[in-house]
């Protein structure tokens, strides 16, 4: 007889709390990403799923946030080509989206990933 997983305790739960748990200086990097989210965005809803932020448009995966010990992840929905990269700081050719790794607040490129989070919403809003 296969055993169903557990259901995470977390899940669909408020997002502030992934945040407080961040260890600085990538916190810093998390809490920028989610400003501009929710500026690009400010109907998008967010709650926890696998541990992690996710913002949904309609209920449709628009984007989401992963904080690991060193480096942060931008998660983008939908197909690899939607996401314009001239500068290769994508990475990821799954067809379900691409990523965005960064280590550092200075690393962020912001006007790149408002784009990237207009395009993504543009494509939940598809759906």
């Amino acid at each position: 007889m296969k055993t169903r997983p557990k259901k995470r305790a977390d899940l669909g739960t408020p997002i502030d709390g992934f945040f407080k748990k961040q260890a600085r200086p990538l916190r810093d990097v998390l809490v920028e990403l989610r400003k501009i989210i929710e500026s690009v965005v400010p109907d998008a809803e967010s709650s926890i799923k696998w541990g992690n932020p996710f913002f949904t448009l309609n209920g449709k995966m628009m984007v989401a946030l992963s904080g690991h010990r060193a480096h942060v992840n931008l998660i983008l929905a939908g197909p690899p080509s939607a996401f314009s990269d001239p500068h290769r700081r994508l990475t990821g050719e799954g067809k379900g989206g691409r990523h965005l790794k960064l280590t550092s607040l200075s690393e962020l490129p912001r006007n790149e990933v408002r784009g990237w989070v207009k395009t993504a919403a543009k494509i939940a809003r598809a759906k």
